[in-house]
């Protein structure tokens, strides 16, 4: 069998687009895979920020 190519999948860190913008000490990163062919945009998740106890919007950095 032929060995299959990941490649196309790749790791994308997620910061906290909030978290940032407050101006607060620390970050809320998360980390996580897609598919950079079936995706090519960055992605913007609802992410839990520990820091502002609350759901915020989450954006892939590079």
């Amino acid at each position: 069998m032929a060995k299959k190519n990941k490649e196309a999948r790749g790791q994308i860190i997620l910061e906290c687009t909030e978290h940032k913008a407050s101006g607060m000490p620390g970050t809320s990163r998360y980390i996580s895979t897609k598919n950079k062919k079936n995706t090519p945009a960055r992605l913007e998740l609802k992410k839990y920020n520990p820091i502002l106890k609350k759901v915020t919007i989450h954006k892939e950095i590079k």
